[in-house]
């Protein structure tokens, strides 16, 4: 070898092993480690590498002793062997040689341990320094030299070693909860337990406090059906984090596919190492399906935390640069960046397809859990010409006999190109639906602080649509039917402001993140309604409205703002499709105006469970009307709307009228003078009363003329002006009506401004 060449076609002698595995125990091993009788077979793809070795460790100390293996070269680039007397809690880890050409996206160096992609056990964490750079940096970890010269430091001191595992007990069985009935919770699993009363301070912040009785008693009370994880794949902090000192608090950077965030464990388990991780992972999963809860996983599939040309050598870059991501084909080779995370996972190659595939099997059989966001989905369907919902990961997936019956989301969205595709996955998926999001938003925030400034705004066009499912985006996409569930309505998600946030922050404030503010999206669709800041929710300050005598008048704004929380919450629990809550909106939660706390692992970020009364009165109409919901199918429709009469009924499944009880006309759609409207819903199809749902989307009160609909009396089951369901006359069981007003059809009822009211007819 010579620096001249920057060739490792013959490595110096210490890096070779001369000991070389036995055979694996059948002739296509599964890649990963794999328990057998005797040993264990090791396997891992490799296609372009000239030999591998399987490195096996003591210990995960720098100075751990080391032994060397041989692989056998097998078809298609697969590298594997036995190793016999070796079992559950093996370390090790694979070291691979080959040509050093990073301008040819070939970057072989056996000087770096790399961890297994299949690896289901991770021990040790890794250190950034110069070490597990693949290529020589300078002392602010940036290229030395360019070309990229092979550097020939040792990382083995420095990174983590792959775990053999092994399942010790059985999952309960998934509660596979119909998709019609399915209400999604966006939560964090340190972020939500972290200063939740009532879990032990040694659980708080991990799988186990998730589990515990408090935490599953907060979900049962809200009634959610699901709980969707940001990611739990075991992350590891881009560069720049570190040296701020700050984390990747959500988790959007994986290192392992099939491992468990160590981290979100208790202490006790990541003492006991990596299978005590796994089993507190698995009896979490096992608890919450015991409560009749799914759990559904955030993955990234997209890119991993290897970074961009220059990043570090840590798993899938030594083992094949070019098999494991998309590269431009011309000389030199650039990395494609369509995630805007420095790289995008080569979903050209077949390899690829099959180890994404079996991550979501190992997560979805050998775990148990019930489904899965796909973060960025497009990336995942796009070969170089472009996203196609005929790629073959898309058709792989909606064919596989256990895939396709779990729970599969898309974001249907990157920043490559034709990156946005939202309506255009194939039947099994369901989509985050961003325009439903900003079209709510608008309606209820950013349109009413245009009217309050004399600014035109719009008609009522867009939230019908929205409110009947989105038929234009999903109804015959993709060249077929699609059902009403495939849209995910959501008008908050982890990344934005939260609900009380939207209602109180016209601009983000993301000082915190150490990025002059210039991170976070500025389009927020959000309305301080008058003042910005001054959020209610307890947060250890001073109280600002008394030390500058503003009381009155921030009581007023404070009023308003929990009306908007409420009307955008109503409007979500009575719209086609599935809805998604995000942790703690349920109460009116502040991130104190940062709309992306992805760095925030803090108070900005952790459930604040220390609630004021308005919050447990935000609570309490949360529950409520999630209780409606469940309890009346009117409210969930499982199909999309005709707008026409259905056999066996005598008005339209779904039709629309003025505050004049007229008929919406097409011209009236666009027109703001009819931002107060009725939506009617016929429960016939199922069996329920039928809804009437009333908007008034202007700054003033109103008087509406109830629509007849079949003659059947209305009972006013919730007003967004209530500041509390007790104000309303409403008894928190939401099954009994018996103290709500009854109201005749055709009589002119009052609205206040800016809100909604919800009927059940009389059945």
């Amino acid at each position: 070898m010579t620096s001249e060449t920057n060739s490792v076609d013959t490595p110096p002698t210490w890096v070779t092993s001369t000991t070389r595995l036995a055979p694996a125990s059948v002739l296509n091993p599964d890649l990963g480690a794999t328990i057998v009788h005797g040993g264990v077979d090791f396997a891992v793809a490799a296609p372009l590498a000239t030999s591998v070795e399987l490195c096996i460790f003591d210990s995960t100390a720098p100075d751990a002793l080391e032994d060397r293996y041989l692989m056998n070269a097998g078809e298609g680039g697969v590298w594997s062997g036995h190793l016999p007397h070796v079992g559950a809690g093996t370390l090790y880890g694979f070291r691979a040689n080959g040509r050093w050409d990073p301008e040819g996206a070939v970057s072989f160096n056996p000087y770096k341990l790399l961890l297994d992609p299949y690896g289901k056990g991770l021990a040790g964490s890794v250190e950034l320094c110069a070490e597990i750079h693949g290529h020589v940096v300078d002392e602010d970890l940036e290229p030395a030299v360019r070309p990229l010269k092979l550097s020939t430091s040792d990382s083995a001191p420095k990174t983590a070693r792959s775990v053999v595992v092994e399942q010790r007990f059985p999952v309960v069985p998934k509660p596979r909860i119909p998709w019609e009935e399915t209400v999604i919770y966006e939560l964090h699993v340190k972020g939500f337990t972290k200063q939740m009363p009532g879990v032990p301070e040694e659980l708080r912040g991990t799988y186990a406090g998730l589990a515990h009785p408090a935490s599953i008693s907060h979900l049962k009370a809200l009634g959610v059906t699901a709980i969707e994880l940001l990611p739990i794949h075991a992350k590891w902090d881009e560069p720049f984090l570190t040296k701020r000192g700050l984390t990747n608090y959500w988790g959007y950077s994986t290192l392992s596919y099939f491992t468990p965030e160590p981290s979100y464990a208790t202490q006790k388990a990541q003492a006991r190492g990596a299978q005590a991780v796994l089993d507190e992972v698995r009896g979490m999963v096992s608890i919450l399906h015991e409560h009749g809860i799914e759990v559904l996983l955030d993955v990234v599939y997209n890119h991993t935390c290897e970074g961009g040309f220059a990043g570090q050598t840590l798993s899938w870059r030594g083992l094949g640069q070019s098999t494991y991501y998309r590269h431009t084909s011309h000389r030199p080779a650039h990395m494609i960046d369509d995630t805007g995370c420095g790289n995008t996972v080569n979903f050209d190659e077949a390899r690829v397809v099959q180890m994404t595939l079996d991550s979501l099997r190992y997560w979805s059989e050998d775990i148990g859990v019930d489904g899965f966001r796909f973060d960025l989905a497009v990336t995942l369907g796009r070969f170089a010409t472009g996203f196609t919902p005929r790629h073959p990961f898309l058709v792989a997936l909606a064919a596989d006999p256990v895939l396709s019956k779990q729970k599969i989301i898309a974001e249907p969205w990157d920043i490559g190109p034709g990156g946005w595709q939202t309506g255009n996955f194939p039947l099994p998926w369901s989509e985050w639906n961003d325009r439903y999001r900003d079209t709510i938003r608008s309606f209820w925030l950013a349109d009413f602080a245009n009217l309050e400034a004399g600014r035109p705004t719009q008609g009522p066009n867009d939230i019908a649509t929205r409110l009947a499912g989105s038929a234009d985006l999903f109804s015959a996409s993709v060249g077929h039917l699609r059902p009403a569930r495939s849209s995910i309505n959501f008008v908050t998600a982890h990344d934005g402001f939260t609900l009380s946030d939207l209602t109180t922050f016209n601009h983000k404030v993301n000082h915190d993140n150490m990025e002059s503010n210039r991170d976070g999206t500025p389009r927020n669709l959000s309305w301080n309604h008058g003042i910005e800041g001054h959020t209610r929710a307890k947060t250890g300050e001073p109280n600002e409205r008394v030390i500058n005598g503003e009381s009155g008048l921030l009581d007023l704004i404070f009023y308003a703002r929990e009306r908007s929380m409420r009307n955008l919450l109503a409007t979500l629990l009575i719209s086609t499709g599935t809805p998604m809550l995000v942790a703690g909106d349920e109460f009116g939660r502040t991130q104190q105006g940062n709309n992306n706390a992805y760095c925030q692992d803090s108070k900005i970020s952790w459930l604040n469970w220390d609630f004021e009364s308005w919050q447990q009165d935000m609570f309490d109409t949360t529950r409520y009307l999630l209780a409606l919901r469940r309890i009346h199918p009117v409210m969930r429709p499982s199909r999309f709307a005709t707008g026409r009469v259905q056999p066996g009924d005598e008005i339209v499944d779904l039709s629309w009228y003025t505050a004049e009880n007229k008929a919406f006309k097409p011209e009236n759609w666009h027109d703001v003078n009819h931002r107060i409207l009725q939506m009617l819903r016929s429960g016939y199809s199922d069996n329920d009363s039928d809804l009437l749902v009333v908007f008034n989307g202007t700054l003033n009160s109103a008087r509406v003329k109830l629509t007849e609909g079949r003659n059947d009396k209305y009972r006013l089951v919730f007003d967004s002006s209530w500041s509390n369901l007790k104000n309303g006359g409403v008894v928190s069981d939401a099954a009994d009506h018996s103290f709500c007003d009854t109201v005749k059809p055709g009589k002119v009822v009052h609205m206040e401004p800016q809100s909604l009211q919800i009927y059940l007819t009389e059945r």
